[in-house]
Parts: C-alpha cells; sequence; structure tokens
C-alpha cells in the first residue's frame, strides 16, 4: 500500500514538472472591417477607367490569423520552441497565403538567452521583422502600410528558410536568414509571375540552383526611446529563368535604413530604400491587377532597374486610449538607359495616410483610415483612395 502511494506521489510529481517545462499557447487575431475604396486608371490608350467598392475588409490593421506557439525546456538554458500560424479571412473563412494551412510562420527551433536562436521552415525576412515597430501602422492598414514604398518590409515571407538571430547585447541584435526556395507555391488565382514565367508546376524544382533563393539580414539597435535598424535582402534567381531569357540573369536586392525616436507627446519615424534589378514585395494592390497590368508577387526581376523610397511618419498618443498616426510616402523608380521597367508611364508614386485607433480593453480595438495614393503603381494621373472602419480583437 505504501509503495503504491509512493508510486502515484512519483507519477504526479514528474507530470506536474513535465507540465512546467512544456508549454503550448493558443493565440491569434480577428480584425473585421468596411471600406470605401477607388481607384482610377487609364489604359495604355489613353482610355480612363474607374472602379470602387463599399463592403467588408479583412484584416485591415492587421491580418486576421490564428496560431500554436511551443516551448520546452531542454535544460541549460537551452529551449525547443516552434509556430505554427495561419491566416485567414474573416469575412468567409478562407484561408489565405495561397491556402496553406500555416501560411504565415511554421518553423521549429532552438533558442537560449546567452546566444540567441535558430528557426527553420516558413517565415518573415529580417527586414517586415525590424521595420513593423519603426512603421507608423505597423505594417498594416492596406496600401497606408510602408510596405507599399518599401517592399521588403511589407511581411514578406520566405519557405524553407534558415535563420539566426541574436539576443539582444546592450540594445544590439542582429539576424541572418537563407532560403533555398523563396516560394514552393507560387500560383494564385489573382496574380502570375512576370510575364507567365513560370507554371504552377514550376514553381519549385528538387535541384536547388532551379530554385529562387534569398538572403536576409539585417541589425538592429532599440534602447528606450530609438529605434534604429538597417536590413538587406536579395533574391538569386533560378537557372530555368535565366534560360528562358537573359532579362531575368540579374539578382534582385534591397537595402532599407530608418529608425523611429520617441519623445512621448509624439513619435517621429524615418526611412529610406534603395532597390536594384527588380522590386521585392508585392504591393497592396491585389483587387486590381487586371485592370492596371500589374502581376507583382513576391519577386520581379528588370534588368537595370532601380528605386529609391521614402517614408515620414508621425504617430502621437490621444489620452490613455486613442492613437492618432500618418506617413507620407515616395517611391521614385529610375531605370537605367535602356534598362528594364516595372513602371507604368510614370516614374514616381506618393502616399498619404492617417489613422486612428481606440482601445476598449488591453484586447480589443476600434480604427479608422484613410489613405491616397497619386500616380498610383507608377501610372500617370492614377489614383487610388480607401476609407475604412473596423475592430480587432486578439486572443
Amino acid at each position: 500500500m505504501k509503495k503504491t502511494l509512493l508510486a502515484a506521489a512519483l507519477v504526479t510529481s514528474f507530470a506536474s514538472v513535465a507540465q512546467a517545462e512544456t508549454s503550448v499557447n493558443l493565440y491569434g487575431t480577428v480584425d473585421t472591417g468596411i471600406n470605401v475604396n477607388s481607384v482610377e486608371v487609364r489604359d495604355f490608350r489613353g482610355v480612363r477607367h474607374e472602379i470602387s467598392r463599399v463592403g467588408p475588409v479583412s484584416g485591415a490593421q492587421s491580418g486576421s490569423h490564428w496560431g500554436l506557439k511551443g516551448s520546452e525546456d531542454l535544460s541549460s538554458g537551452l529551449r525547443a520552441e516552434f509556430v505554427l500560424e495561419g491566416g485567414f479571412n474573416s469575412g468567409n473563412g478562407d484561408g489565405l497565403q495561397t491556402r496553406r494551412v500555416f501560411g504565415r510562420q511554421a518553423t521549429v527551433g532552438l533558442a537560449s538567452d546567452s546566444w540567441g536562436r535558430i528557426d527553420l521552415g516558413r517565415q518573415t525576412n529580417v527586414s517586415s521583422k525590424y521595420f513593423s515597430s519603426i512603421d507608423p501602422f505597423h505594417s498594416g492598414f492596406e496600401q497606408a502600410s510602408m510596405g507599399m514604398g518599401i517592399g521588403p518590409t511589407n511581411a514578406l515571407r520566405y519557405d524553407n528558410m534558415v535563420m539566426y538571430q541574436t539576443p539582444s547585447y546592450n540594445g544590439f541584435d542582429f539576424g541572418i536568414g537563407y532560403s533555398f526556395c523563396v516560394d514552393t507555391r507560387i500560383a494564385d488565382t489573382n496574380c502570375v509571375t512576370v510575364n507567365n514565367a513560370f507554371s504552377a508546376e514550376e514553381a519549385s524544382n528538387w535541384r536547388t540552383a532551379e530554385n529562387d533563393r534569398a538572403i536576409t539580414a539585417g541589425v538592429r539597435y532599440s534602447n528606450g526611446p530609438l529605434t534604429a535598424a538597417f536590413s538587406y535582402d536579395g533574391v538569386n534567381g533560378s537557372k530555368r529563368r535565366v534560360a528562358r531569357d537573359t532579362y531575368f540573369d540579374v539578382s534582385p536586392r534591397s537595402y532599407v535604413i530608418g529608425g523611429s525616436y520617441d519623445f512621448e507627446v509624439a513619435k517621429v519615424s524615418m526611412a529610406y530604400a534603395r532597390t536594384i534589378d527588380g522590386w521585392m514585395g508585392a504591393l497592396n494592390v491585389a483587387g486590381y491587377r487586371d485592370l492596371i497590368g500589374l502581376s507583382r508577387l513576391v519577386t520581379e526581376f528588370a534588368n537595370g532597374f532601380c528605386a529609391n523610397s521614402y517614408m515620414v511618419g508621425l504617430s502621437a498618443p490621444v489620452g490613455n486610449s486613442s492613437n492618432v498616426f500618418g506617413s507620407w510616402q515616395c517611391v521614385a523608380a529610375n531605370p537605367k538607359p535602356n534598362g528594364a521597367r516595372l513602371t507604368g508611364d510614370n516614374d514616381t508614386m506618393n502616399v498619404y495616410s492617417i489613422g486612428y485607433t481606440y482601445d476598449l480593453s488591453k484586447r480589443t480595438n476600434l480604427y479608422a483610415y484613410g489613405s491616397y495614393a497619386s500616380d498610383y503603381a507608377f501610372l500617370y494621373s492614377a489614383k487610388s483612395k480607401v476609407v475604412g472602419v473596423g475592430l480587432r480583437h486578439r486572443f
């Protein structure tokens, strides 16, 4: 009897220890709103077209998603961690990111407070991680996002990536990642690759050199009111791409630098990027690709193309529960003589945006936003206007 009681006590104690060392958390965000969006553009014949919509929108402030996050203590300060996160349209329940189950992130890795962490799987690039807090819109609110003008900061995700990130040392941290194939599921019903260069079946290949591969790296300083960051993203095109057309025999790359300073009464943000031999990160124009002739998905290859992008932003608290924020973005494209053009008939795009949030609680808030883009998507006299309101709940 005593042995039975002792065994039961030992089993119970071991179970409690295991429970303390291992944890799995369910989390997510549901974001739904209503917006009014209109786009006016002229085609190559000079004929004016205008389309508009009034209706529900999912994930305006931040993409609706759910996920599982787990950690196991391996002793000596080492942890095994995983993240499985999928995006969805809260209006109809459809999956996002080409309907992947865990399209936002699917990683497993090892982490330590002393040497940092290494993660393997689908995940965002370093630019997106470092510049989200610098962007007054935190990479959300559709075309108001900093990613509209600085593509690599637009929640750019790579498949099959190995990433290492250091812990913070006196405010400094560093990250670097390499993707063996940036996108194994390129096909999408609303957008295709440049010039239909690849079909769905050709999106990835067993031979490493026949896939588009990417490197992402960056350094950040964050201490008190000051945050500053620099990042680099580059893509090496597959051999199949070059074999079809030497036009693609380039490596698109982007350099981003920026920072923010919080004066308490207001936070000022600035960023600059230079993108060469292509474009990285999708423009937020998914609903109008057919109309304006864009086929941009994640990366476009264009020999000789380059663009300078700028962002200036401001955000300020209003009382204890509200925030107001705004930004100006400009992208000035400058193709080399006889170089490729990814723009339409104009080389400069400006985006002016403003937003407002009101916290109902720590996890639930209301929001409103408006944005106006001139020479939208680099098309002369094209205009895009969007105004929306919504509700976001995090769990």
